[in-house]
């Protein structure tokens, strides 16, 4: 149902675009989390199909942009300005429906994960 790409060994500073893609059925809104080793999987962003709105934890406000290609049924995390501290596997979620955007239970379909790495 989500297939997430885009993953890579970057330095710090440097860009990064996630992909997911979407098949199977329509979504209420797609979004990403992330998961650093010994830590809980954290909310990334999100994004709704209709109108666009869009949520972003605040550790990542002003350096990732979430978007959406609604003819491609694909998400993008546009990532920028990259940190260490960003270094985690990346999943993509989507939620048939509304409730608390950053609560992983609302999720009801995830992708595989995508390692994201920044040195440095």
């Amino acid at each position: 149902q989500l297939q997430a790409s885009g993953g890579g060994l970057v330095q710090a500073g440097d860009s990064l675009r996630l992909s997911c893609a979407a098949s199977g059925r329509t979504f209420l809104a797609t979004g990403w989390f992330r998961q650093a080793p010994g830590k809980d999987r954290e909310f990334v962003a999100v994004i709704t199909w209709d109108a666009g709105t869009t949520v972003y934890a605040e550790s990542v406000k002003g350096r990732f942009t979430i978007s959406k290609d609604n003819a491609r049924n694909t998400v993008y995390l546009q990532m920028n300005s990259l940190k260490p501290e960003d270094t985690a596997v990346y999943y993509c979620a989507a939620r048939l429906g509304s409730g608390k955007v950053n609560r992983i239970s609302e999720y009801n379909y995830w992708g595989q994960g995508t390692q994201v790495t920044v040195s440095s």
